[in-house]
């Protein structure tokens, strides 16, 4: 979910204003009781940033889906604790044997927080409304993972590739998707907060998808309405959102009754806020961070890894389009090495851009093992010996798959000069500078980036890094990007498996870039927090959580 790391404009001045508006926070607290289910009882969580937009189909960054999570629900979630599909809003699914249509059996009894009742048309009404998102909306800026992974709308210059056809209701709990091409990937895909299902009153009452910006309009800001455990409470931009627990939920109802999430930017501070039990818990706790937490007596809670980070490589420069040179950038990086000393304990390290856990992930590629003397000897082949290569890498950020850019960025480089190259350092601040720079210009060599996987499924991974022509990789192969669009058409994963397996060996040989570790997201938690549920894709509810 690279995407996903978007963000707005810093809320709190690091430290200092974190301070003032965290101990705000702690100051309302009120008795939780021995199982955080008392009066007024609350719990407060820390993030990097504040969300984007309370509506999630104009989502696309992890801040906005960790409060989308909490208020809106879809047909299809996860089995706690694994990135795998499980059934949520549809209670059970059947798939027509050439994939093309799919029938939901519905949850019964369940209500959206304004009253409205849940049911196929409803369903049917959010899936007619990403289908006919106005040309306004249909923008990776906007509407990122419905453009991605339906190809296209009812209107504009996609809509000749969309793979959604229709909806029908049958009855109340019985619902009907039709989808002009197969998408093995449908049921996993609709894991996403993005596509959510949202109450349709509230939308007609309070959204205008054709606004100038629709992530801001009252319904975007102020008044999301979904089937979820909490209820949306306030916004106070720079400050804090205020969720509140939704009496009538029909699952598992909250044991906590206000659930406050407020943004701090730097690790370091994070941390420091939870020491001063100024939050309850906090997301993406710094590799330096894990012991000293641990030692004072805070939980840390690791995410299953299902993520990647890498070393990408720019072929639109000199040398990096001669793949000898590629492969001696491989074999002269020490991947143990560079986990050991940047990256959390418990971490991986990566032979190919996709977790072992991935249908099509396979043992069986070339594998660049360390080795400086055959880098040095590809280089010689090459005559790119002490060639000047530029390292582009983030400043100002800490990513699940990269929590300490400057520290890994340090380790790679001293690695690459003991073969013999030169490196000219880049550092740009992650927002906006960095992202842009790597996926929306050529002017980068080497670079560090990664991705957190949205849900279990192959095309989430190397098909978005590869699966056509971009100016962060700059090159044109024409056989992967077909077989990248062959697999993903398949009807299903067991039809999908060879072939991913085929082109995870066709990228290793290719070496657009080197897949360097997989490491563990961490959590932290003040010792009287339970029942906290981590997942690989971060689809966390905090329903279960009780304070006591």
């Amino acid at each position: 979910m690279r995407i996903r790391t978007r963000r707005t404009t810093s809320v709190v001045a690091l430290l200092a204003a974190s301070g003032v508006i965290l101990a705000g926070c702690a100051s309302q607290r009120g008795d939780s009781g021995s199982n955080g289910s008392g009066s007024n009882s609350k719990f407060v969580f820390a993030g990097s940033a504040e969300p984007v937009t309370l509506d999630p189909f104009f989502a696309s960054d992890g801040e906005s889906f960790r409060i989308s999570r909490q208020i809106f629900e879809g047909l299809v979630g996860t089995k706690p604790g694994t990135a795998d599909p499980a059934p949520s809003l549809a209670k059970s699914w059947d798939t027509s044997s050439d994939g093309l249509s799919y029938t939901f059996h519905l949850q019964s009894g369940v209500k959206f927080q304004d009253g409205t009742p849940f049911n196929a048309d409803a369903v049917c009404y959010n899936f007619d409304r990403w289908y006919n998102a106005p040309k306004s909306a249909q923008s990776p800026d906007l509407t990122y993972y419905y453009g991605a992974l339906f190809h296209g709308y009812a209107t504009g210059d996609t809509a000749k590739d969309a793979v959604y056809d229709s909806c029908q209701a049958a009855d109340d709990s019985t619902v009907t998707v039709k989808l002009k091409s197969p998408f093995a990937g449908f049921i996993s895909a609709l894991s996403l907060p993005a596509f959510g299902m949202e109450s349709p009153t509230a939308l007609k009452k309070y959204q205008d998808d054709s606004a100038t910006d629709p992530r801001t309009t009252k319904y975007s800001t102020a008044h999301p309405v979904g089937t979820g455990p909490f209820t949306f409470g306030s916004w106070e931009r720079g400050k804090q959102i205020t969720l509140k627990k939704n009496p009538d939920y029909w699952g598992e109802k909250a044991h906590i009754d206000q659930l406050i999430f407020v943004a701090i930017a730097d690790p370091k501070a994070r941390a420091t806020a939870l020491q001063n039990g100024e939050v309850d818990g906090f997301d993406l706790v710094g590799p330096a961070d894990i012991d000293p937490l641990k030692s004072a007596g805070f939980q840390i809670v690791n995410r299953e890894a299902f993520n990647v980070l890498y070393l990408g490589m720019n072929q639109a420069v000199k040398p990096l389009n001669d793949p000898r040179v590629r492969k001696a950038i491989a074999y002269a990086i020490d991947k143990d090495a560079v986990a050991k000393a940047t990256l959390p304990a418990g971490t991986k390290t990566a032979d190919e851009f996709m977790p072992d856990v991935v249908n099509g992930w396979t043992a069986d590629v070339p594998k660049y093992d360390y080795n400086p003397t055959e880098a040095k000897k590809l280089l010689k082949e090459a005559g790119a010996e002490g060639a000047t290569i530029e390292f582009n890498y983030p400043t100002d950020v800490s990513r699940p798959y990269m929590p300490a850019p400057g520290d890994t960025f340090n380790v790679i480089r001293s690695e690459l000069q003991k073969v013999g190259l030169k490196i000219k350092p880049t550092a740009d601040k992650w927002d906006p500078d960095y992202l842009n720079k790597i996926q929306g210009t050529t002017k980068h060599g080497i670079h560090l980036l990664g991705w957190t996987g949205d849900y279990n499924d192959p095309d989430n991974f190397i098909g978005v890094f590869f699966g056509a022509k971009t100016k962060e990789w700059g090159f044109d192969n024409a056989k992967l990007f077909a077989d990248l669009k062959k697999a993903r058409g398949l009807a299903t994963p067991e039809e999908q498996k060879p072939l991913y397996e085929a082109i995870n060996k066709e990228i290793m040989d290719y070496l657009p870039g080197i897949p360097l570790a997989h490491p563990v997201p961490s959590l932290a938690f003040a010792p009287n927090v339970h029942g906290f549920q981590q997942s690989p894709v971060q689809d966390e509810v905090y329903n279960t959580v009780t304070i006591g």
